[in-house]
């Protein structure tokens, strides 16, 4: 029956075309996704945003550029973006650790989210991360704990600074970040130790 294999023939001619298609409308522009993140429409924002996020390491750069000297919302929309990508924006690990000093209080909680969603790639980050632990924001210090939980064992730096925070009060997260640095399962006691210096 000649009609439906011509059918099965076009359909299979359309496949095999459609990649080449596709690939022609989706090779997207970085400077203008870039260009359109930084810009005042929301939705072409959040759109450029998912379209960032999906090109990973390469545009890392330029993100880290905008972090470093964009207008207040830019600095914020570039780290969201690298929350995004995970580990994958490592190589922007040490222009987050220097935004948690930062005077904006929400730029450094969204700094802290980014390196913990890096896990141990965001290990260069973890003596800033230590000192956000006494940051004046709770919602800093709560961000920064559990980024040095997420980095795990390398951020065995931070113990000390972990420690004294628990016994001046309970704090869960900490106790959670301890016995993820020290490789103890899930509900394990928490050991503190004897009592060292304090820091200068």
């Amino acid at each position: 029956m000649p009609k439906p294999a011509a059918a099965v023939a076009s359909l299979a001619l359309a496949v095999a075309l459609l990649p080449g298609c596709r690939k022609k409308e989706t090779v997207p522009d970085p400077n203008q996704l870039i260009a359109d993140l930084r810009g005042p429409d929301a939705e072409k924002s959040g759109q450029a945003r998912l379209r960032l996020i999906t090109l990973g390491e390469p545009v890392v750069p330029a993100l880290a550029e905008m972090l470093r000297s964009g207008t207040p919302a830019d600095r914020i929309a570039a780290t969201n973006t690298l929350w995004g990508m995970g580990v994958r924006a490592r190589a922007a690990a040490g222009d987050l650790a220097v935004a948690l000093a930062d005077a904006d209080p929400a730029l450094r909680v969204a700094a802290a989210m980014a390196l913990e969603n890096m896990g141990a790639a965001a290990v260069g980050a973890v003596p800033a991360l230590a000192k956000a632990l006494s940051d004046p924001e709770p919602g800093v210090r709560q961000a920064a704990v559990k980024a040095l939980g997420a980095i795990g064992p390398e951020a065995r730096a931070a113990l000390p600074t972990l420690t004294r925070a628990l016994r001046r009060a309970s704090w869960p997260e900490a106790e959670e970040a301890v016995r993820r640095i020290r490789g103890l399962d899930p509900g394990t006691p928490v050991e503190l130790g004897p009592e060292g210096p304090e820091e200068p």
